[in-house]
C-alpha cells in the first residue's frame, strides 16, 4: 500500500475505526480536548474522536465536494479559536504539537483543539491542501479519513497522503476489501513505526518474554483478512475502472432521464460528479433531488420496485449523543442531507 499511494509507512489494523482512534492517539487528541470534523459523515468519525475522549465539533461541508469546507473552517477558526502558549504538563501527548510554544485554543469552551479530522464523503476527495494549510496557521495536526476513497486523488496525488496521517477502511462494502480492515498511512517513517507498537499491545520485540511499555491497543490486523487483502489488491486496477465505468453510465442516463416518464412532481435530478482537480473511485454514487419531498418520492418508488437505494447519513449533530457539540450553521450539510439518495454502486463482474 505504500507503493500504491506514495507513502512512506503503512499500518494495518482490525478496521478503519480502529485505525481512526489510533491516528488521533498519535497526533496528541486526548481527553477533554476537541477535534473539528464534518457533519456529513458516516457515524465512525465522530465515534473515534469521542473514543479518545474528545468532542467533536462540525463544521459545514461544500456542495460540490460534499466534505469539509475550507472557507467555512477558516471563518469558524477566525471567530472563534485564539492561540496560547502550551501546557504540556500532564498531558500524555504521544507527539509534540507543531509549535512547543502555541497551542489553539476554543474561545467559548476553553478546550484546546487537538486535531482536524476531515472525511472523503461517498470517496470524493476534498480541497484538503487548502485544509491543511488552514490548520498549519492555526498549529491543528490534520487526519484525513480517507476510509472510502482508496483510489481517490487529489491534483494527482492520493487521498490520505496530505496530513499527518491518513486512515482508509477494507470495509466488505469498500472498493478493496479485507472482510473487516483499515489502514493508517504515514509521511513520517518513525510515526509510523509508533502506530506499529501502539497497535500491538506495545510489545517491546523480545524472542520469549512478554515485556509492554506503555498502554497499547489490540488493534491489528489478523492474518487471514492480511492475505485477502493482498489479493484484493492484485484485482485494484480492475475495480477502480468498473468504478468508472458505472459512474459514466449514470451520468450519460441522468443527462439524458426524462423526469415526465418517472414522477411529475420531481421537477431536478443531478448526478454529483467528481470535484475539479480530482479523480474520484466514485465508491457510492449518488444523486440530487430538489428537496426532500422529491427525496422521499423517488426513495419509496425506486425500493418498491426493486432498486435499493437510501438517503445520506443522518447529520452527526442530530443524532442525540452529539447533539449538544458545537457547529457552525451547517447550511449546505442540512440542504444536502435533504437532497442525497445513494444508488446502486456494487462493481460489474
Amino acid at each position: 500500500m505504500p507503493e500504491y499511494t506514495g507513502v512512506k509507512g503503512a499500518v494495518s489494523c482490525v478496521n478503519g475505526t480502529n485505525a481512526l482512534h489510533l491516528a488521533l492517539i498519535l497526533v496528541g487528541v486526548d481527553r477533554d480536548s476537541e477535534v473539528i470534523s464534518q457533519p456529513l459523515t458516516f457515524i465512525a468519525t465522530a465515534n473515534a474522536i469521542v473514543y479518545t475522549g474528545a468532542r467533536p465539533i462540525f463544521i459545514d461541508v461544500d456542495r460540490d465536494t460534499l466534505c469539509l469546507s475550507p472557507s467555512k473552517l477558516k471563518q469558524w477558526l477566525q471567530t472563534n479559536v485564539e492561540l496560547r502558549a502550551s501546557n504540556l504538563k500532564g498531558r500524555n501527548s504521544i507527539v509534540e504539537p507543531q509549535s512547543l510554544n502555541i497551542e489553539p485554543y476554543n474561545r467559548l469552551t476553553g478546550k484546546r483543539i487537538s486535531a482536524c479530522l476531515p472525511m472523503r464523503t461517498f470517496g470524493h476527495p476534498c480541497r484538503i491542501d487548502e485544509i491543511v494549510e488552514i490548520c498549519n496557521q492555526y498549529h491543528i495536526p490534520v487526519v484525513e479519513d480517507a476510509a472510502e476513497s482508496l483510489g481517490s486523488y487529489y491534483n494527482n496525488r492520493h487521498t490520505g497522503t496530505f496530513g499527518r496521517i491518513g486512515v482508509l477502511s477494507f470495509n466488505g462494502n469498500k472498493v478493496l476489501t479485507t472482510g473487516g480492515g483499515g489502514m493508517l498511512l504515514f509521511n513520517d517513517e518513525a510515526l509510523a513505526k509508533r502506530a506499529k507498537h501502539l497497535s500491538t499491545q506495545a510489545k517491546i520485540p523480545h524472542p520469549w518474554e512478554f515485556s509492554h511499555n506503555e498502554i497499547g491497543y489490540n488493534y491489528r490486523m489478523p492474518n487471514i483478512n492480511t492475505a485477502l487483502g493482498l489479493a484484493q489488491l492484485e484485482r485494484l486496477p480492475a475495480f477502480l475502472k468498473s468504478k468508472r465505468q458505472i459512474a459514466e453510465a449514470y451520468k450519460t442516463f441522468f443527462s439524458t432521464f426524462m423526469l415526465s416518464e418517472f414522477e411529475a412532481s420531481i421537477s431536478t435530478l443531478t448526478f454529483v460528479k467528481e470535484p475539479s482537480n480530482a479523480q474520484s473511485n466514485y465508491w457510492l454514487n449518488c444523486i440530487l433531488l430538489n428537496n426532500k419531498e422529491d427525496r422521499d418520492v423517488f426513495l419509496k418508488y425506486s425500493n418498491e420496485n426493486g432498486v435499493m437505494t437510501r438517503p445520506a447519513w443522518t447529520l452527526m449533530n442530530k443524532l442525540p449523543m452529539f447533539n449538544n457539540c458545537q457547529t457552525d450553521e451547517l447550511t449546505n450539510a442540512k440542504e444536502l442531507e435533504e437532497k442525497i439518495v445513494n444508488i446502486p454502486s456494487s462493481i460489474i463482474k
